[in-house]
């Protein structure tokens, strides 16, 4: 491991589970919070926007709600909005440790 990956590996470690700015060799940068690390890569839960939560929701609002044909569940009008699964609001990404060249705290709000 050589000092600039020792060196980020360190900073991704003191600010595990912390909210952060990276910015990574291409030059883009993201914010995100840092979920887990190990040798080659760094693990990222990173917020999406209202467009991207409704794209990743991933089922079918009739089936959280009881019309899928549970049974007992099947009239129309019944279920109770708000009581299926909340909305994804983060998805996970992960970066090689090398591909990292700076991290900066950011605030929660």
């Amino acid at each position: 491991m050589n000092n600039q990956h020792k060196h980020m590996y360190d900073q991704c470690k003191n600010h595990m589970h912390s909210y952060v700015l990276a910015q990574t060799t291409d030059g883009s940068e993201f914010d995100g919070i840092i979920t887990g690390l190990d040798d080659e890569y760094v693990y990222f839960a990173i917020p999406l926007d209202n467009h991207q939560q409704v794209e990743h929701q991933g089922y079918d609002d009739s089936r959280v709600f009881g019309y899928g044909g549970y049974p007992g569940y099947g009239y129309p009008g019944y279920g109770y909005p708000g009581y299926g699964r909340p909305r994804r609001r983060f998805r996970r990404f992960i970066l090689p440790l090398a591909a990292l060249t700076a991290i900066s705290l950011l605030p929660w709000y």
